[in-house]
Order: structure tokens, then sequence, then C-alpha cells
């Protein structure tokens, strides 16, 4: 089941790279909601010791990403459709205003990123597609050249990273860098009005796509 899961090259602290290792599976769909983790099974599968395993799920349970299961061991937890309508609020906010700062210096976002994108959306890697597009996103944060926008972001980042995820997952992922494409070039061209207004809708269609496909999902069941 935990197959998927890497063994960890030699070092004296492991809880930070078990953490990662664990939530990137989660947010890529690796592990999906429901599955149940051991510390054995992870130990075993990432050739560590059952401390780091230990402190890492705690991390985990800390920030909600997993819970207790039924007699033993912890559970990926579901999606909250409440949490990620309020997460998306909070970071199309946060994607507005950067992207209004950035157009205001008609900041010019390296083409480079979207091209990766691209390239990674033909090849399916979600886990790539989420880091192709957190750097998007974090390029225009420093381009606001406001440092609390990043800050703030970064706050929520884990759960962005796995909400990202789940929207990749279930999105057609060339219409999300056509949105990206379009922010950019109004970015670039100084429309202030426009780029703004194109971040908070891109974050508005992936907020409304995923809760429709998880309401969708719950009634099914």
């Amino acid at each position: 089941m935990l197959s998927q899961l890497n063994k960890l090259p030699a070092r004296t602290d492991y809880v930070e790279a078990v953490y990662k290792a664990l939530l990137d599976a989660i947010s890529d769909g690796s592990l999906p909601p429901g599955t149940r983790i051991t510390q054995e099974e992870i130990a075993e599968q990432m050739n560590v010791s059952r401390l780091p395993v230990l402190q890492a799920l705690r991390m985990l349970k800390n920030d909600g990403f997993v819970e207790d299961a039924p007699g033993r061991g912890v559970q990926v937890t579901a999606l909250n459709i409440e949490w990620i309508d309020k997460l998306y609020e909070v970071r199309g906010a946060l994607d507005s205003l950067a992207a209004k700062l950035a157009a205001q210096k008609k900041c010019v976002i390296d083409p480079a990123l979207i091209q990766n994108g691209r390239a990674v959306s033909e090849k399916g890697d979600v886990r790539a597609l989420i880091d192709a597009d957190m750097a998007f996103h974090s390029a225009i944060y420093e381009a606001s050249e406001n440092p609390l926008i990043a800050k703030s972001a970064h706050l929520h980042w884990v759960h962005l990273r796995r909400v990202m995820g789940a929207v990749l997952q279930s999105t057609q992922r060339s219409a999300i860098w056509d949105e990206h494409q379009a922010i950019a070039d109004a970015i670039k061209k100084g429309d202030e009005k426009k780029a703004a207004d194109l971040s908070e809708l891109h974050a508005m269609r992936a907020r409304k796509n995923l809760i429709r496909q998880l309401s969708e999902a719950l009634t099914n069941h």
C-alpha cells in the first residue's frame, strides 16, 4: 500500500523528510482519504526508525492531514469542504493583491515557468504539477515586492499543496495554464484590474470545481 514511498539516504534527522514524503503522497493522491497507515509500514518502506515516523505523524495529525483510525494506527483525513472554501477565499485575496502589485511594475513573469507547467501537464505527474503551479504563484508573490503576501501564503502552504493536488487531479490541466498565461500577460501589460480580476477568478474556479466534485462524491456515497 505504501510502495510509493522511497527509502531515505542516511542522515541524522529524518522527521522533516518523512513529513514531506507523506504530505507529498497525500497531496498527489498516492495516499487517498481513508488510507490507513502505521508507523511500522512507513519505517520499513522508508528505511528509518519508528521515532522520526512517530514525530512526523504527530505533526501531520496536528496539521489535520491524518486522524486516529479505528483500532490501530492513523488514516488520511477527508478533505473538508468548508475548510477548502475558507482557504480559497484567503488564497484568492492574496493572489489578486499580488497580481495587482506586480502589474503596477509591469513585471515579466518568467515564461519558462508556464512552459514547464504545460510540459508537466502533458506527462500527468501530479506531484510535479503541484510544484509547477506553486512556482508560478510564488513568482507573482515575489514580483509584488510585498514580502507579507508570500509570508501569509506560506502559513497555509501545506494545506494549499494538498488542495491544489486535488484540483489538479480533477481539472483539465491545459485550462489552468491558459489561465496562468492570461494572468502573466495582464501583469506584463500593467493592467492592474485585469491581473487582479483574473487571479481571483482563477482561484474561484478551482474552488468551485473541487467543492462540486467533493459534494458529488459525498452524495454518491
